[in-house]
């Protein structure tokens, strides 16, 4: 089988354009790309700021709640495992810290306080992160806790933490997932 030849100034020609439009093109999408402060505009909505001004995003396995000025530092519980667990067996909870719990779907949700001995407070969530529920959950109470309305993301913090800062049914949402898909 033959090729037809090539000449030898083709080669050359090309590939000096290719790498130079290859060069263009990542100095061009670089120089396009977030600095650190559009990162910040981008995962906070204005008038608010990063938990600690050199973060620009939260560790793995955590997620920054954000609500206007006031920030939740949660640990996300992403598969079943995790939200079976939740924060069972803890003795405190810092404030401004929670727990975020994500799910697949939409749907009515249920929490109960089994083996929780810290009072919570709990924020139902759907899909636009819009609060559709919140509920104070006693220490160690095994009855349930269910959504008024179908929620996908569940936020538990320290009890009466919703009330200081504000922040009720309707309050939309921002979150900020460190490293990782949630």
């Amino acid at each position: 089988m033959s090729s037809a030849p090539v000449p030898t100034m083709t080669k050359p020609a090309v590939w000096p354009r290719v790498l130079l439009r290859s060069l263009a093109l990542s100095l061009l999408l670089g120089s396009c790309g977030p600095s650190e402060g559009q990162i910040q505009e981008e995962a906070f909505r204005p008038g608010t700021a990063p938990p600690s001004g050199q973060e620009r995003l939260p560790p793995a396995g955590e997620a920054w709640v954000i609500f206007g000025t006031d920030t939740v530092r949660a640990e996300v519980a992403r598969t079943p495992e995790q939200r079976e667990q939740g924060l069972m067996y803890r003795e405190s909870l810092e404030h401004g810290r929670g727990m975020l719990f994500v799910f697949p779907d939409s749907q009515i949700r249920s929490f109960w306080m089994r083996n929780t001995f810290i009072p919570l407070d709990i924020a139902y969530m759907d899909e636009s992160l819009r609060i559709v529920d919140i509920q104070a959950m006693e220490p160690e109470d095994e009855s349930t806790y269910p959504s008024a309305r179908p929620a996908m993301f569940a936020l538990e913090v320290p009890g009466g933490w919703f009330d200081e800062a504000g922040v009720g049914v309707g309050t939309e949402a921002h979150i900020v997932f460190g490293p990782g898909r949630p």
